[in-house]
């Protein structure tokens, strides 16, 4: 296994390092004190997993990541990190490291879990995959559902291509009435403009 250590701690590195060249099968091929050098090293040396900080100067590790994974998709990366909140946590994902650890796991499980993303599976902390969680289960939630029952009123004017003043007599209530729910149908929709929600209302079975 060629690993690619990428922190901008030296202490960090010099750790890593030390304990991984004790370990069968674990060849340190290099090391990154930024995200620019691991991208550069990741070419160089081809690697076979980079373990990533993701506080780095130049160039952070979840910029480093989408770099590698785009030019090298069959490298793996575990990001190794003292950060477990959604913030670092979905970003590093979505940019397509295959592991996430905190730096204070245990070495032996630490280099567990590397064999195991060696392998093909997926390491993920707890705590990161909680929050993974958390996201799958809010983009299942059909955006629609958010609303209330007056605000879905309004809406199905809104796709019937109404105007405020149209959808205030129909509904008898006033234009500002209509116009705060519009306000706050697009906000719950995450859209622009009344034509997206409507847009949006359609696709999801909603009309």
């Amino acid at each position: 296994m060629k690993v690619l250590i990428a922190d901008d701690h030296h202490v960090v590195r010099r750790g890593l390092v030390f304990f991984l060249k004790t370990q069968p099968g674990i060849e340190i091929v290099g090391e990154a004190s930024n995200g620019n050098e691991a991208v550069k090293q990741v070419g160089e040396l081809q690697p076979d997993i980079v373990l990533m900080d993701l506080d780095m100067p130049i160039m952070n590790g979840i910029e480093a990541t989408k770099e590698i994974k785009k030019a090298f998709p069959q490298v793996k990366i575990m990001i190794l990190t003292s950060f477990s909140d959604q913030v670092h946590v979905i970003p590093a994902i979505e940019a397509g490291a295959s592991g996430y650890q905190l730096k204070d796991i245990e070495p032996d499980e630490l280099v567990e879990a590397m064999k195991r993303l060696l392998a093909g599976e997926n390491q993920l902390h707890p705590k990161a995959t909680t929050h993974l969680l958390s996201r799958i289960s809010q983009k299942s939630i059909n955006p629609i559902e958010q609303l209330t029952k007056r605000e879905l009123d309004v809406l199905k004017e809104i796709t019937k291509g109404k105007s405020n003043k149209e959808i205030s007599a129909a509904l008898f209530i006033t234009e500002k009435t209509v116009k705060t729910h519009v306000s706050n149908i697009l906000s719950k929709l995450e859209v622009a403009d009344r034509t997206q929600a409507a847009l949006l209302a359609v696709r999801n079975g909603f009309s």
